[in-house]
């Protein structure tokens, strides 16, 4: 479940989106072997060289859409690692060698579209990283807009789901976060902004467990990405009979993403 013990909020804005790529074996560690390994995947590496020392990045294509890739810096892992309760992990743990011998590598979408119009470049995108999961035999991949972490195979089986099926991956890209605690206690999404412009925050009905919100929060998140943003306050059918989700957008604040207030209840 992407679900963390207390939440962080997001930085205000919406940074370019990317895919952490954790797990590549020790034999592509050499940028040379990396980009020759590329190269015969036919997502045409264009090597762009660093104004320092630091190790080179590559320009990738694939179908429409390009890509920057290159190997994580220092201040890349730090932000991500998974012992940092600011981050929620989908049912995964990274072992503590993760990110030892230069084998992890971080893929931004390339013409910064991304966080303009995601549904144009997603699938491209997407279909992009699953060939680096599995060029780099990746274990782990994380999702920075949600600062999640999910296992790669599972991510790269969900990615091929919504090729057929057209439904976005949403645990594999939102995050399910608590927030409060005692009668105040909520569960808010993190991630959604980047599809939708909103985040989603739900209180925590009485005897509702964490699986219970993620199941029907999940399930709103989806709607807003596959039908754009909820413009105004209204009421939907929830899931069991008699349930009934009533959904209340509010503008964002201090520069954060708009939320929608998410109140669960019952017919009479």
């Amino acid at each position: 479940m992407p679900a963390g013990d207390s939440d962080a909020q997001m930085p205000p804005g919406l940074p370019d989106p990317f895919v952490l790529i954790a797990g590549a074996p020790r034999g592509l560690a050499s940028p040379g072997a990396a980009e020759a390994a590329i190269r015969r995947m036919g997502l045409q590496p264009q090597r762009i060289d660093p104004a320092s020392g630091d190790a080179p990045r590559f320009r990738l294509a694939f179908g429409s859409t390009t890509a920057i890739a290159g190997r994580a810096d220092a201040a890349t892992l730090a932000a991500a690692d998974p012992a940092d309760s600011a981050n929620s992990s989908l049912a995964c743990a990274l072992p503590a060698d993760w990110r030892d011998g230069d084998c992890c590598w971080i893929v931004r979408p390339g013409d910064g579209s991304a966080v303009e119009a995601p549904a144009a470049w997603m699938r491209d995108y997407f279909k992009l990283v699953a060939l680096l999961v599995d060029l780099f035999d990746a274990s782990h991949i994380h999702w920075s807009p949600a600062r999640l972490w999910s296992d790669a195979p599972q991510f790269r089986a969900a990615i091929a789901e919504m090729l057929t099926s057209g439904m976005p991956p949403v645990l594999h890209l939102v995050a399910f976060r608590r927030r409060g605690a005692g009668s105040d206690e909520r569960v808010a999404t993190r991630g959604l902004a980047l599809f939708g412009g909103q985040e989603l925050e739900a209180g925590i009905p009485a005897g509702w467990t964490m699986a219970d919100m993620v199941k029907r929060l999940a399930r709103l998140a989806l709607d807003v990405m596959l039908h754009g943003p909820v413009a105004s306050a209204q009421n939907a059918r929830g899931l069991e009979g008699g349930e009934v989700i009533r959904l209340i957008p509010l503008p964002g604040d201090g520069g954060a993403p708009a939320t929608v207030r998410v109140d669960f209840g019952r017919h009479g």
